[in-house]
């Protein structure tokens, strides 16, 4: 009889994984089949010295399809800052020189979903001074309020899948954020594989995974930004996709002996909705 019921169960269980799977079609994707430059269609780039005190000037250079990967590229080379302006109150202004380039893509006015699963298959490096991200931001501005999904950032020898929203000062986040350690993972050799990172988003949660291990839920019912300057909750708008590599500033750490170029690959992307 527990032999009989042990297979009714796997059959049922059998079932309900291919009923899910039914569930799901595939709305978008870039497989990154043709060498070259990104297709156009999908993707624009952010330039200059961008955020967070980075160290690294975002040129498209640095992004190219190889062997059927997308390659961003960090480097280190000495090159002058055009935006140079030693009278700026910005740091990336009063930076005489750039020392570092990588590049940073994104879908921003061309794709952007409100909910569905998001699979992203990359291969990050895993060393000091590296700053990888597969992350989404809301259409409204400012941010936080617009939202911001982070589904994979890797620094301080960690993988964090984060999500913040706006608190009542404005320009300050709320963070809900899990942080795990690489060696956690699979060990010192864990970058040396490629990982598959998902998201699945609905009006009530959003999941973030790595290799089908759940790493953080955010659920939406506590989502709510306090200063009034964007939807209330919102994850329940459009957000659009970006794949970057930054190189130190205020969480990459030190990238002074870490081996350049560095290569971070992405084999694959797809959304699928329901």
């Amino acid at each position: 009889m527990l032999h009989r019921i042990s297979l009714i169960l796997l059959c049922i269980s059998g079932l309900l994984t291919s009923a899910e799977a039914t569930e799901w079609t595939l709305v978008w994707a870039d497989e990154f089949e043709v060498d070259g430059r990104p297709n156009a269609a999908n993707w624009n780039y952010e330039q200059g010295f961008v955020r967070n005190n980075e160290l690294q000037w975002y040129q498209p250079e640095n992004a190219f399809c190889e062997n059927g990967y997308l390659v961003i590229e960090g480097r280190r080379e000495r090159q002058p800052n055009p935006e140079y302006n030693p009278d700026s109150k910005k740091l990336k202004h009063r930076r005489e020189f750039i020392d570092y380039t990588a590049a940073s893509l994104r879908t921003k006015g061309l794709h952007d979903w409100l909910y569905g699963r998001f699979e992203v298959r990359a291969k990050i490096v895993a060393e000091d001074g590296l700053w990888p991200a597969i992350w989404f931001l809301g259409l409204d501005k400012p941010w936080p309020s617009n939202g911001e999904i982070d589904l994979m950032e890797y620094y301080d020898h960690s993988i964090l899948a984060n999500a913040c929203w706006e608190s009542g000062r404005r320009g300050v986040p709320t963070w809900d954020t899990h942080k795990i350690p690489v060696s956690e993972l699979g060990g010192d050799d864990w970058d040396e594989d490629f990982h598959v990172w998902r998201m699945d988003w609905d009006a009530t949660s959003i999941r973030l995974y790595v290799d089908d291990r759940l790493l953080n839920t955010i659920e939406l019912e506590k989502v709510k930004n306090q200063g009034g300057r964007g939807p209330e909750n919102p994850f329940n708008h459009p957000q659009y996709l970006l794949l970057n590599l930054a190189i130190g500033g205020d969480q990459g750490g030190d990238p002074s002996a870490t081996t350049f170029p560095s290569r971070y690959l992405i084999d694959y992307v797809r959304v699928y909705q329901k």
